[in-house]
This record gives C-alpha cells, sequence and structure tokens, in this order.
C-alpha cells in the first residue's frame, strides 16, 4: 500500500516594500541610493529562490498527484502570491537603480555646468506637475535664477528617448510658465547608448553626460554650444 507524502505548504516571506521617505530638497546621496540597491538585489534574490523552490514543488506535485484538491488551491494561491512578491521586488529594484543613476549625475552635475560655463548652483530630483493639466516628469533640475539645465537619466540612451526629451524642452515655458523668462538648456546622461545616439544628442544642442562607476563627465567637444530652448 502507496502511502501519500505529507504535503507542506511553502513559507512565503513577507517583506516591506515600501522606500524610505526622503524629501526631494535633500536628495539621496550616491552612497544612500546604493545601500538601498543593495537591499533590494538582496532580498530580490531571497524571493527569486523562494519562487523557484515552488515552481519546482509544483511540477513534483502535478506529476505525482499526491494532495487533495484543497491543498493543491492553496498551493497554486501561494504560488501566485509569490510571483506577485516578485514583481514588486522587480519594479522596486529598477525604482532604486534609477535613483543611483540620478544620484551619480546629480553629485558631479554642479561642477560640470560651471566648467561649461553654465553657473548653476541648484540641483532638485524628479520635478513633476502636481497640478491638473499635462503631465510630464524631469529626472535633474539645475538652475541659477536665470539659467536652468533639465536632465534626462537613462541607464541605456536610444534615439527614441533622445527625441521625446526634445519634444519635453519645448515645451517646458508653456507647462512651467515661471520660467517663461529664463534661459533653459538640456542635457542627457547615461551609462550605455545606441550607436550614432551621443552625435545626434550633441547636434540638437543638448550637453551629453557619460555616468562611469561612481562619477560622471560632459563628453560633448571643446568648442559645444548649448541650443537654448
Amino acid at each position: 500500500m502507496n502511502k501519500r507524502k505529507k504535503y507542506k505548504s511553502p513559507k512565503i516571506i513577507s517583506h516591506r516594500l515600501n522606500e524610505p521617505e526622503v524629501p526631494y530638497t535633500q536628495p539621496l546621496s550616491a552612497q544612500d541610493v546604493w545601500k538601498m540597491f543593495q537591499d533590494v538585489a538582496d532580498r530580490f534574490k531571497e524571493t527569486d529562490k523562494q519562487f523557484k523552490e515552488i515552481t519546482e514543488r509544483f511540477k513534483n506535485n502535478e506529476r505525482e498527484r499526491s494532495i487533495d484538491d484543497s491543498r493543491w488551491e492553496e498551493s497554486k494561491m501561494q504560488f501566485k502570491e509569490t510571483d506577485k512578491k516578485l514583481k514588486q521586488l522587480s519594479e522596486l529594484f529598477t525604482s532604486q537603480w534609477g535613483k543611483l543613476m540620478e544620484s551619480l549625475v546629480e553629485g558631479d552635475l554642479i561642477q560640470l555646468l560651471n566648467a561649461r560655463g553654465i553657473k548653476v548652483h541648484r540641483t532638485q530630483q524628479r520635478i513633476e506637475s502636481k497640478q491638473p493639466g499635462p503631465a510630464y516628469e524631469f529626472d535633474i533640475l539645475a538652475e541659477n535664477g536665470l539659467e536652468l539645465v533639465f536632465v534626462e537619466v537613462k541607464t541605456t540612451m536610444k534615439t527614441g528617448d533622445v527625441k521625446h526629451f526634445l519634444q519635453k524642452l519645448e515645451k517646458v515655458k508653456t507647462w512651467m510658465p515661471r520660467y517663461k523668462d529664463m534661459t533653459v538648456y538640456g542635457a542627457v546622461a547615461y551609462l550605455r547608448a545606441d550607436k550614432n545616439c551621443i552625435q545626434m544628442a550633441e547636434n540638437k544642442g543638448l550637453f551629453v553626460i557619460r555616468a562611469t562607476g561612481k562619477s560622471a563627465s560632459i563628453i560633448n567637444s571643446e568648442d559645444f554650444r548649448p541650443k537654448p530652448f
């Protein structure tokens, strides 16, 4: 007489997915974001491990049909819940990586722009619409009260990203009338870039910033002059 294997429901570890609240007036340092990034990476690995374990149990149970229908439904629900947590962690992982990139660029931005003749002295991350009307968002803004530099940050920059950013720059003074008397410039920052993308951005009058390791640098030619929008 065959004995049925005792079924044990897999344990699901719950992770708190909320990001720390940090005022925009005090942007996260690259070190802070890197710690957050590593924490999410660790949680991601743990949940991914659990997901694979449950998947394997699913396969075994389906082959052996060793559990009753109620336990099977319970196992399916737990499988879906773990899959949901994995997706949430994946989204948080991507978000933290974006913050890390922005912090790396923002940390050097004032110095880099000052060296190119744009004497900004303040920066801010995540400028977005809060009121009814057109939705917009900019990753970083550097300014001095007379000049503004909006920065688009991408891990991998593509020509489509540059085109979309140029369209947003053309609408800045419409979206934000408080800047109508200021000079607006644009910059794109990246870790990797598609072929011809860098030259296209410079030809369109944008500063081009390459993030490398723990720093960033403007790679436009020495005689480059940014286009005012």
